[in-house]
């Protein structure tokens, strides 16, 4: 009779502190909504990032097309808009200036996530440790931070990879003028802004993994200890 009430008991906690999925996708999108500014400045940085890289990858997309086509009025307008063409050169790749811009800037939008996460944390102690107080395991809190980040990564990474193609568009409309839409390498760019977007959101979750992990580690008790 002990047996049975025991393991019921045991299995009324578990269903307490391992709480459903779906549950923990509503408390990571409602604590979202309440920190909104907050997760806007993070998501901006995001943003920028990878606006840059799709900015990068789509124009580069679209002289690949311009080569594609052979028309050396087309090579022509690329050499004078700045693109450093050999003569047998068919494709268009990144210099090595930008790809410096690019790692870099995506470094310093990891550097921003990782600052804004960590100061999510220290403002979120007493929140944290009234979770854990009341059951929830370091798993739960792991997942709850990834998931916001999750969120703000889908999102930022999605509209700056959009904004960052539709800019590439505009800046090869502007130099090359209705010449920009011919052989428009569809695929290749759709490609890029998928590369993009993934990029962004890898880099929202690498930032937010050690904030994370800090806060599932933390102790109930000395959370609770901290004065807001």
């Amino acid at each position: 009779m002990d047996s049975i009430r025991t393991r019921n008991t045991d299995a009324a906690a578990r269903r307490l502190v391992v709480l459903p999925f779906g549950k923990s996708v509503e408390i990571a999108y409602k604590s979202l909504r309440v920190r909104f500014f907050r997760s806007m400045i993070t998501t901006a940085s995001l943003v920028l990032a990878v606006s840059f890289l799709s900015f990068i990858r789509v124009g580069n997309d679209i002289a690949n097309g311009f080569l594609a086509g052979g028309d050396p009025v087309l090579r022509q307008a690329l050499i004078l808009a700045g693109y450093d063409l050999e003569e047998n050169d068919t494709r268009v790749e990144e210099s090595p200036k930008q790809r410096w811009l690019i790692i870099l800037s995506l470094l310093v939008c990891v550097v921003g996530i990782v600052n804004a996460q960590l100061m999510a944390v220290t403002e979120r102690f007493r929140e944290i440790g009234t979770m854990k107080c009341l059951g929830a395991l370091d798993r739960f809190v792991l997942r709850l931070f990834l998931l916001e980040a999750g969120m703000q990564g889908i999102v930022g990474a999605g509209i700056g990879a959009v904004a960052g193609a539709a800019a590439a568009l505009l800046n090869s409309l502007v130099r090359f003028g209705a010449a920009a839409f011919v052989g428009m390498p569809w695929p290749d760019m759709t490609a890029s802004i998928a590369t993009a977007a993934a990029t962004g959101c890898l880099l929202s979750l690498a930032g937010v993994l050690y904030p994370a992990l800090v806060a599932a580690k933390m102790a109930p008790v000395e959370a609770m200890r901290v004065e807001q």
